[in-house]
């Protein structure tokens, strides 16, 4: 890998920011988080998933509003502390699996008709989301359904912006590619992309 290229950050970073604060991004709190939530389950054109994966769920906020349009619902993050929390909001929904996993390093078997990127992707490095990119393509079936959802502005400790994360996909959505892009939507601080296999 190119010496000059962010390295992905480690799940110490995030151990360490969950220790400071139990909601670090005020993902039960936030009237930005909450609008934002209701616009991630509105962009979803189907009303029903049999499989779907959700990477970073953090502490399960929006886990647990998206489980009951999924038959199963496989949620990883890889912070401990996140992950506690995760189970315990989920922990009267039976089809949601919360499980510790570090994509691109660990990814589950098997497919999915939905994979849910929701303010993750700038925390890897640009070689990092190529991998996972990659993983993400091969668990979706034709039609499968990608939602990338990001925060927008600069953050100086991320590898990437949001920005550059969806751009990076939306290429694979050019003629010929292996998606297609569904609907965006750009708002004040995040935008929003639903891509699908072809």
């Amino acid at each position: 890998m190119n010496e000059n290229q962010p390295n992905t950050l480690a799940p110490d970073y995030f151990d360490d920011v969950y220790r400071a604060n139990t909601d670090p991004w005020q993902f039960a709190s936030s009237p930005y988080e909450r609008e934002k939530y209701a616009a991630t389950l509105a962009a979803l054109p189907r009303p029903h998933y049999n499989r779907a994966f959700e990477i970073g769920g953090s502490i399960g906020v929006l886990t647990a509003q998206l489980a009951p349009l999924c038959d199963y619902l496989l949620s990883v993050d890889v912070s401990e502390a996140a992950l506690a929390q995760a189970k315990q909001r989920c922990a009267s929904l039976p089809q949601v699996e919360v499980k510790k996993m570090q994509v691109p390093n660990e990814f589950p078997e098997g497919e999915f008709d939905l994979i849910l990127v929701s303010e993750v992707g700038y925390y890897l490095s640009p070689a990092d989301l190529a991998r996972a990119a990659d993983q993400m393509l091969a668990a979706l079936p034709t039609g499968g359904q990608l939602l990338l959802v990001h925060w927008t502005p600069v953050v100086p400790d991320y590898p990437q912006t949001g920005d550059e994360v969806h751009e990076f996909f939306l290429a694979k959505a050019q003629p010929d590619g292996p998606l297609r892009h569904l609907t965006g939507q750009r708002h004040d601080k995040y935008r929003l992309d639903l891509l699908e296999k072809n």
